[in-house]
């Protein structure tokens, strides 16, 4: 006798054909979602093609198309590929479309010709799970990066700062080495030169003050990171196998819907 869970053999026939609404609880989100949209007025919200042409292929009716971008919205799954693979394989999706399986070109035209109706849908959707209850609180990352306004120089950590302390130092340095050359050569413009000289280590040193200032404001921030353009701005890598490029990038916070 085995003592495993043994599955089903797949070349054995049913009496009776299994129910498609069988595997979807009472309780499952696709649920809202087919009663949503079936109660929309697709053609106030902005969709086209809701009256059929007369002469043509047949087209998909766009509350089909409009459930399936309503799921992949509430699931996360964003690529028209990837929605076009899980219409052919999610149970969820067969059960909502009613096991069309629309190819990812018509899914992409739908949401280019009708991007004012989805945004509208997609709002007033999420406002009544809001009412209802419906959604769990989160929030996530948009992980899109991109430059920002505040630049590299603009933005400081403890290692940036220290690096940008030690430059300073060593310019002081060069400076004074240049004023003791100057005193000792006598050149003949030396006056031109030493005042020339002399107000580039006052900037270096106007530096060094600023830098300690923002090495103070620096220690008391949570995450050790300073901008001086835009608070909420932070250095991020933008290239993995390269040599590392860093710019100052900001974050979208999102809630992300999600139904309990």
């Amino acid at each position: 006798m085995k003592r495993f869970i043994e599955g089903e053999d797949r070349l054995q026939g049913s009496l009776l054909p299994e129910c498609l609404d069988d595997y979807i609880g009472q309780d499952n989100p696709v649920r809202v979602v087919d009663a949503f949209v079936e109660e929309l007025d697709l053609q106030a919200l902005g969709f086209t093609g809701v009256e059929p042409a007369q002469t043509g292929r047949p087209s998909y009716r766009p509350a089909v198309l409009l459930k399936i971008y309503i799921y992949g919205y509430l699931n996360r799954i964003q690529s028209s590929r990837r929605l076009e693979r899980e219409c052919q394989r999610n149970i969820e999706l067969m059960w909502l479309i009613g096991r069309l399986a629309p190819d990812f070109k018509t899914i992409a035209d739908f949401r280019r010709d009708n991007g004012k109706g989805i945004r509208n849908s997609c709002r007033q959707f999420v406002l009544i799970c809001r009412r209802l209850k419906l959604l769990a609180s989160g929030v996530a990352v948009d992980g899109s990066k991109f430059k920002a306004v505040n630049n590299r120089d603009r933005n400081f950590t403890p290692h940036k700062l220290e690096q940008r302390v030690h430059q300073v130092e060593e310019s002081i340095e060069r400076y004074l080495e240049a004023l003791d050359t100057a005193d000792r050569t006598q050149p003949v413009d030396l006056e031109l030169k030493r005042a020339r000289l002399q107000d580039k280590l006052s900037s270096l040193r106007q530096q060094m003050k600023q830098l300690r200032q923002i090495g103070t404001q620096l220690r008391q921030q949570p995450d050790e990171q300073l901008s001086m353009t835009d608070s909420d701005a932070r250095s991020m890598a933008t290239r993995v196998g390269a040599a590392p490029e860093w710019w100052a990038t900001t974050c979208r916070w999102l809630p992300i819907p999600r139904i309990t």
